[in-house]
């Protein structure tokens, strides 16, 4: 995925990304089923104020609506 913020061209290491993945996961279930949506909207917007880049946010829906 080529959507990074352009002030920051640093992308994490495949190990970061599984470290990353498994937080998300334990984070989901720890949520709930009733939960999960809530949770994984309001950590997109905390993600998207960290990115503070609007268009850079939409690249990313985009990246993530592909291939489901």
């Amino acid at each position: 995925m080529n959507t990074q913020n352009p002030a920051s061209t640093a992308q994490l290491t495949v190990p970061a990304l599984e470290q990353v993945y498994d937080a998300l996961a334990t984070a989901i279930d720890q949520a709930g089923s009733d939960k999960a949506t809530l949770f994984l909207v309001k950590l997109a917007l905390l993600n998207a104020n960290a990115l503070a880049d609007p268009a850079v946010f939409a690249a990313h829906i985009d990246a993530a609506l592909r291939d489901l």
